[in-house]
């Protein structure tokens, strides 16, 4: 039986090609949505099984409008992707890069791509839904004055041409992906752990949770800071570690955790994605 499977976008989104890659050895049904809140809706009422969430870039960092979702959802993270972030100008078949006057893309997207607005100051930046939204326009718009920035799968399924490929500022913009459920499941081989937490707003408290994975020997993979919703200058984290949830040494270090946080959850414990140097032409 087929496994439903939500993501952001419509075809060509990167989200999507991040599903085709993560479950291609699964029978599964995509579901497309408009936005992030829709999706862990339909997850928490059992309508999804899985979603593929971005929750970093490279070149951007944390992908917070989905990460901040997370402290308001009983889901688990159960896997990870990393996918190669390749941005093509894309526009109708007869356009010149020098008709160009208008670029439409998600902002993300069009951040990730600097340089080439810098270097071409007549051309002008417009935000929009998605990447693949935003081929779709130019596509129905037919206009050679207007172009988007979006996948080669988004050119290939609108129909589209590629003007300029690869022109994001880095060759090494990737995004990770998180799948997510409402199950808790947890890999033999996961070795990864992501956790949330808040703690009291005073001197050393941050300091104290650190120092616990460093008294029981665990590698931090990533600590990020966000505002607290309603507070003032208050801030909770989102940390990523090295193990497994089911090892006793890092059971002990949550429960160590726990006790010196005002909030504290284990958002998942997964198989850590290793990026190979194929996939980017460079050295992990």
């Amino acid at each position: 039986m087929a496994v439903t499977v939500g993501y952001q976008g419509t075809n060509g989104t990167f989200s999507e090609i991040a599903v085709m890659q993560y479950f291609e050895d699964v029978e599964y049904e995509p579901k497309n949505y408009r936005n992030f809140t829709d999706i862990l809706n339909d997850l928490d009422c059992g309508a999804l099984d899985y979603a593929l969430l971005p929750v970093e870039n490279t070149t951007t960092g944390m992908i917070s409008r989905t990460v901040d979702l997370f402290r308001n959802y009983g889901i688990h993270a159960v896997g990870e992707i990393t996918v190669p972030i390749r941005q093509n100008l894309i526009a109708v078949s007869t356009a010149q890069l020098s008709d160009i006057q208008e670029v439409y893309s998600h902002p993300e997207a069009i951040s990730q791509c600097s340089q080439f607005f810098q270097d071409h100051p007549g051309i002008k930046a417009v935000a929009f839904q998605d990447t693949a939204r935003s081929v779709e326009y130019v596509r129905d718009c037919n206009d050679v004055h207007k172009a988007a920035i979006g996948s080669s799968r988004a050119a290939e399924y609108y129909g589209m041409r590629s003007i300029l490929t690869a022109m994001q500022d880095s060759n090494t913009n990737m995004t990770r992906f998180l799948c997510v459920t409402e199950k808790n499941e947890i890999s033999p081989s996961a070795d990864k752990v992501s956790l949330y937490f808040a703690v009291r707003h005073e001197p050393g408290s941050l300091y104290q949770v650190l120092g616990v994975l460093a008294q029981h020997s665990i590698n931090m993979l990533k600590l990020e800071s966000r505002p607290v919703p309603g507070s003032l200058f208050e801030y909770c984290f989102y940390l990523d570690f090295s193990g497994n949830i089911n090892d006793p040494n890092v059971r002990e270090a949550i429960a160590e955790i726990r006790r010196r946080c005002t909030e504290c959850r284990v958002l998942g414990c997964y198989k850590a994605y290793r990026i190979e140097e194929t996939e980017y032409g460079g050295k992990v």
